[in-house]
């Protein structure tokens, strides 16, 4: 039988501390896995539920969105994966008779993860105006509250609509539509968070803002570059690809300030081989200080301009515009400034040119460790420009690859959910559905923060994620919510955000991707897209955690149809009965969708067309891949500062804490922990397994502090730190974003770190 959730919050900042492994996955990964998913779903369950996971003809993975191939494993999952299915798949329960039992404060002191053991959410919940208790209300009476309070305001404006990655196509699609309806553009959502610094400059040197390599591409690809990203613990299914890349011949350098386990050694779980001995994968690994990729991408450009016949001049002259001003200013990059801000040796980045200048094919990965910096969307931009030069874009085995998070994130992308749609897709909008959208900009993440803290937004409506838990400037963050007079957030879960509302609040529990789901229409799919453009369809497999749970196109559904009325000629009803009655409406509004309804009966789904890569056509304004030359920028760090970026620890994933522990960096039973490298912890006075409170610099003179972390000597890059969030988002000022895309610099933050008692 499963465990119960935990009683009482277990200690987090006493951790027990071993050396990193080096090593991923293995037999301790199958252990980990099958222990967890037991606790939450018994041994019978397990099986039903993990043997569904990224089948054909099964459901879609709530980790991330780490495509798959077209032959599966019969385990076609990973731990992490796992534990997120789990996690919803899980026996617990969240009735009503737990929110009489735990007052709204209560469940405010409480840590994430205890939050999250809870279990799946029953009932529909509302706290009223005044109370400091959740109570059970029916579907009816919180589609009318909701309604009671989007009527009530001044501008539709007033609304903000945010959306996490796990939604599927069909329920972003109906939001964005009720969202535009309704009068606003206000959609902001977790893309604003990760990889909104990737569309950015992808949109703007090639036209399109995704990625523009297959799976297939990775085997066939002579060297990959993975930069700012850990497979290991984020996307640990890219661990076989890379493994297969390996086999075919390919090379592999790692770009990162810490050393990451399933980068050192993969120990494939499917193979027996693999389970004992694993497989070696960076060739060459850059322990680049925080900040340095920008520097270091061009100083590589430099030295491949002046290195003779290194360029793919056909390719440049045929496919590119903007190639004499950016080698005017890459060929001005210096030595001595490259080695200062990547803090790199010299022989390290001639070896990185030589293995560049060896591979006709080349791709490079990334993910939040090149995006959530002030000049992260310049560093992506010299990224392109480095795979421009030789031709790397619309080859074989070659491209650019950022490696997105949360599954779904780039669909709800491609479905509409943007603050800032582009007229094509407005005008599409309104030839189908006959009303006029808004055509001005609505507000990101940090703008909607601002807005609420403000007072210019006063409902806030969440499509699953935790926005408390996964926002920067915590403390501004909670007391921005808590001036909301409505905050509705649709959920499988407990978590922070439920516990830090505005004056009245409601919990609307929905379906999640393991459950089937019935509708009047007969046995539903939905669809989701991949890190890499597929799109297929998802059924979940077990019956619904509660008879009162709906659907997330139905709670669109059934809220627009209480807020618009009958004045609205959207058929909503026909939409919550029938998803292929969505998907044709998507087919006649986002061009690659055609047919959508007979592409998804296909085996493994469709692939969206992707200029660049399919052809080597640009959709820019020149018709070209557009160089880039801006300044070259990185972080300066003040004597007796460090640097800090925030990351996960091996048992999340996002704000979903797993457990407690970090097993490949040596970490077991805490999570307030800093890893520091040992010579500046021990001129900072910082003895191994002291404590210390981190306490952030930024130019407001505000002080911002993250309180009793226990300081870890660790093989970590000069001058840099590293602690998990949420924990440290307190640390990120709301307004330190990155230029152009607006995303939180959280793996920049300037901190001091001062002693404190011991826990």
């Amino acid at each position: 039988m499963p465990s119960k959730p935990p009683a009482g919050d277990p200690v987090q900042d006493a951790p027990e501390v071993a050396a990193p492994q080096h090593a991923a996955a293995g037999l301790p990964a199958i252990g980990h896995t099958l222990r967890i998913a037991r606790q939450q779903m018994g041994v019978r369950r397990t099986a039903q539920t993990l043997l569904q996971v990224n089948q054909k003809d099964g459901f879609d993975c709530p980790g991330c969105a780490w495509p798959e191939g077209d032959k599966r494993h019969v385990a076609e999952f990973c731990e992490n994966g796992a534990k997120a299915v789990a996690e919803e798949a899980t026996l617990r329960r969240v009735t009503p008779d737990f929110f009489a039992a735990h007052t709204l404060s209560d469940l405010a002191s409480r840590s994430g993860y205890w939050l999250g053991q809870q279990g799946r959410i029953t009932q529909p919940m509302y706290l009223p105006e005044g109370a400091d208790r959740y109570e059970a209300v029916t579907w009816e009476r919180a589609f009318a509250i909701i309604a009671e309070e989007l009527g009530a305001l001044s501008s539709p404006d007033e609304a903000l609509f945010y959306t996490s990655g796990r939604t599927s196509n069909e329920a972003a699609f109906l939001l964005q539509l009720f969202a535009r309806e309704f009068g606003t553009n206000n959609l902001p959502d977790c893309s604003n968070m990760c990889h909104e610094s990737s569309g950015s400059a992808l949109t703007e040197t090639i036209g399109i803002g995704k990625g523009s390599v297959s799976l297939e591409d990775l085997h066939q690809a002579d060297l990959i570059i993975v930069a700012g990203q850990n497979p290991g613990t984020n996307h640990p299914r890219m661990l076989s690809a890379l493994e297969k890349a390996k086999g075919s011949g390919a090379r592999i350098i790692s770009v990162n300030p810490l050393p990451e386990a399933g980068l050192e050694r993969f120990k494939n779980p499917q193979t027996p081989r693999g389970m004992v001995k694993g497989v070696p994968l960076t060739d060459l690994f850059l322990q680049i200080r925080i900040g340095g990729d920008q520097a270091l991408f061009r100083l590589l450009n430099k030295l491949i301009l002046e290195t003779e016949g290194a360029v793919d001049e056909e390719f440049v002259r045929e496919h590119t515009h903007g190639y004499e001003e950016f080698t005017a200013a890459a060929r001005a990059a210096d030595w001595a400034d490259t080695l200062a801000a990547t803090g790199l040796r010299r022989e390290e980045i001639e070896r990185a040119l030589a293995m560049v200048l060896e591979s006709k094919r080349v791709i490079v990965c990334w993910a939040m460790g090149l995006t959530q910096h002030k000049h992260s969307v310049a560093t992506i931009r010299e990224v392109v420009n480095f795979l421009l030069l030789r031709g790397n874009i619309g080859r074989p085995g070659a491209g650019v690859c950022p490696v997105r998070g949360h599954s779904n994130v780039q669909g709800d992308r491609t479905m509409g959910i943007f603050e800032r749609p582009s007229e094509a897709f407005l005008d599409a909008l309104e030839r189908e559905f006959g009303f006029a959208p808004p055509r001005h900009h609505g507000l990101d993440v940090v703008r909607s923060i601002e807005a609420l803290r403000d007072g210019r937004a006063k409902v806030f409506f969440a499509m699953g994620g935790n926005f408390v838990g996964a926002t920067p400037d915590t403390e501004v963050t909670e007391a921005a919510m808590r001036r909301a007079r409505l905050t509705v957030h649709v959920s499988t879960k407990l978590n922070r955000s439920h516990a830090v509302t505005g004056r009245r609040a409601l919990i609307l529990p929905t379906l999640g991707r393991t459950d089937k789901d019935v509708q009047a229409g007969g046995r539903q799919v939905v669809t989701v897209e991949d890190s890499m453009g597929m799109v297929h369809a998802s059924r979940g497999n077990l019956p619904p955690a509660s008879p009162h749970l709906l659907s997330e196109p139905a709670i669109v559904a059934r809220m627009a149809r209480a807020v618009l009325g009958p004045a609205s000629t959207t058929p909503w009803e026909e939409f919550e009965k029938d998803y292929g009655t969505i998907r044709d409406r998507i087919a006649r509004v986002v061009p690659g969708f055609e047919d959508f309804n007979e592409k998804i009966a296909r085996p493994g789904g469709f692939t969206l067309p992707h200029g660049p890569r399919d052809e080597r056509r640009f959709p820019t304004a020149t018709g070209k891949a557009h160089f880039t030359a801006a300044p070259v920028e990185y972080p300066e760090v003040p004597e007796g500062r460090l640097l800090l970026q925030t990351l996960r620890s091996h048992d999340q994933y996002n704000t979903t804490i797993y457990g407690l522990d970090d097993r490949y960096r040596g970490i077991k039973g805490g999570r307030r922990v800093v890893l520091v490298h040992p010579q500046d912890a021990r001129e900072l006075g910082l003895a191994d397994g002291s404590y210390a409170d981190l306490v952030g610099e930024w130019k407001d003179g505000v002080e911002r502090r993250a309180r009793g972390f226990r300081v870890i000597h660790y093989p970590t890059a000069r001058g840099c730190a590293a602690a998990y969030y949420p924990e440290t988002n307190v640390l990120v000022p709301l307004d330190s974003t990155a230029d152009t895309s607006n995303t939180p610099a959280s793996k920049s933050v300037i901190v001091r770190l001062e002693q404190s008692p011991s826990a």
